[in-house]
């Protein structure tokens, strides 16, 4: 089992720049990968970036070159570094965690954080 909270999100301007967190907690040594998606109101949830463990990273193109995906291992957090923000960029964000032990793959999520970017 793995436990995830985000922290971070916010109301920010267009052109601002919010930092989310993701905390992870529990069996963290089976983690492959993890991600953030989000969800805006009446879309579907889509990938925003992914970090895996052996540290490549992969971005949507919607936010390549103004999202960073990283993560700090001594503090088994995963954070996405959002600049330029833009009013598309509004939804709710989900820190995602994908493990695979003995052959089966599962998915974590966290309750989520909401971020608004303002005009």
């Amino acid at each position: 089992q793995v436990q995830l909270v985000e922290s971070g999100g916010g109301l920010v301007q267009e052109g601002g720049s919010l930092t989310l967190s993701c905390a992870a907690s529990g069996s963290i040594f089976s983690i492959n990968a993890m991600d953030w998606y989000r969800q805006a109101p009446g879309k579907q949830r889509e990938l925003v970036a992914q970090i895996t463990s052996g540290g490549s990273t992969n971005y949507a193109d919607s936010v390549k070159g103004r999202f960073t995906i990283s993560r700090n291992n001594a503090k088994d957090t995963v954070y996405l570094q959002m600049n330029s923000l833009k009013r598309e960029d509004t939804a709710m964000y989900y820190c995602n965690a994908i493990t695979i032990r003995f052959g089966v793959l599962r998915n974590y999520w966290g309750p989520g954080t909401q971020v608004t970017v303002s005009s």
